[in-house]
């Protein structure tokens, strides 16, 4: 019999839009034999890509590996919102790690947007980079955390342009009767992630970083010196990084308990003329707005209407991803009834129960580092988790990683089965109270 016949297919990329319109993929070998590095990263997203690019520069080995394409996760599917912050609600741990170190938290969530930019600028990196983003007020009670919001960034120095917008100059900002309000940050913005993430695998490769695709990882044999298996090799390094977020599944039973999978899907339409961009959309803005079952779009560099949203928290998919979405993106703009849609596709976040984003070390296994946990704020949030595990792992002490890791993370409740099921109630019971 032909060998062949069981070979497993290889993995490729999600029919999506950011797939078919990205830069060249490269095929990157499958481990086999035995690799040794510093340090071995698990995963081929962002939180491993940056994490390895912040390490190579600190001159130490990295392999990579990823157990399907480079940015086949959330990395090459999200929204392509790069938004300010990390976490909600950060004075909740004000007890935790002290109000100054809540102020640190809320400048490092500025400035991991500015990571994302200077990456891109220093290596030139061709992912659409658009400068120009609009929180959405779905009622008066969302204006007026705006007007908040607005506040602080000023008290934190922020050096970029916000404005409050009132229900009658929405209009300036999105071309639906549907707000009543909205934020505009000119330091937030837009792009096309897989593209990123591409770029950035280059970069780390320039860098020396051993980078290998379809090679997931089987087996992880913990010590001074850590041994993980794939299918067909093994790496041997002093240090390990799991970067997996909501693909960690039963690779480290104790981090996956405390992240959960939710599915968020987006629909793209066919290129849209000039005007009707321009109506949609008038500055070319991403934008979001504030409902539990959020509603979040922006304009690819082709004109396509790019709407995401609708979090579900199952393990299953619609049946139908554009028959699902369609009716979303028509109750904001009902006069795109007749447009076609082209791609339509979707993807898991990982979400933790205190909407913080995890960074830290195993207690048990102090040579192993994770990050996880984005909440949907993943495209700016894994480029600071890659800059502040690096600093920890090259030995800096007292950084930004000491205090996410000081901030303890529940284990969701229910067991692997029951999680989701759980989870899912209680956002429906939110759901709900929004709604009455």
């Amino acid at each position: 019999m032909n060998a062949r016949a069981h070979s497993p297919v290889p993995a490729q990329h999600t029919a999506s839009y950011y797939a078919a319109s990205s830069l060249p993929q490269p095929d990157h070998p499958a481990l086999t034999g035995e690799q040794v590095a510093d340090v071995c990263v698990v995963g081929g997203g962002f939180s491993g890509l940056n994490t390895a690019i912040e390490l190579a520069q600190r001159g130490f080995s990295v392999v990579l590996l990823e157990a399907r394409k480079i940015g086949w996760g959330a990395s090459g599917r999200n929204g392509g919102q790069l938004i300010r912050g990390v976490g909600h609600g950060l004075d909740q741990f004000a007890n935790v790690i002290g109000n100054d170190g809540v102020r640190q938290m809320k400048l490092m969530g500025l400035e991991a947007v500015e990571i994302v930019r200077q990456r891109v600028e220093r290596f030139q990196i061709d992912c659409d980079l658009t400068w120009g983003y609009c929180d959405l007020a779905n009622k008066p009670g969302d204006l007026e955390g705006f007007a908040e919001d607005a506040a602080e960034l000023r008290s934190l120095g922020y050096r970029h342009e916000t404005r409050l917008l009132q229900a009658n100059e929405m209009h300036s900002v999105v071309g639906s009767e549907r707000y009543v309000g909205g934020l505009i940050d000119m330091g937030s913005g837009h792009l096309h992630p897989l593209n990123l993430a591409l770029g950035e695998a280059m970069v780390a490769q320039q860098l020396g970083v051993r980078l290998f695709e379809q090679s997931a990882v089987t087996r992880i044999d913990y010590g001074p010196q850590v041994r993980v298996h794939t299918a067909q090799g093994t790496v041997r390094a002093n240090t390990l990084v799991l970067g997996c977020n909501a693909y960690l599944n039963d690779l480290n039973p104790h981090l996956s308990g405390k992240v959960l999978a939710a599915g968020s899907y987006i629909i793209a339409t066919e290129p849209l003329s000039a005007e009707q961009a321009h109506a949609l959309l008038p500055q070319n803005m991403a934008v979001c707005d504030q409902r539990v079952a959020l509603d979040y779009y922006r304009l690819s560099a082709d004109r396509r209407l790019l709407f995401g949203g609708a979090c579900h928290y199952s393990g299953r998919d619609p049946q139908d991803i554009g028959a699902y979405m369609r009716p979303k993106m028509l109750e904001v703009f009902p006069h795109l009834a007749g447009v076609k849609i082209d791609y339509q596709w979707g993807g898991m976040i990982g979400i933790g129960a205190n909407r913080l984003p995890q960074i830290g070390r195993l207690a048990e296994q102090p040579n192993v580092y994770y990050a996880q946990a984005y909440s949907g704020h993943g495209l700016n949030a894994t480029h600071l988790a890659g800059k502040l595990l690096g600093e920890a792992i090259s030995g800096q002490q007292g950084g930004g990683f000491d205090l996410f890791a000081k901030v303890p993370h529940m284990t969701f409740p229910g067991g692997k089965h029951l999680r989701s099921p759980l989870l899912a109630l209680g956002m429906l019971w939110h759901r709900l109270k929004e709604r009455f």
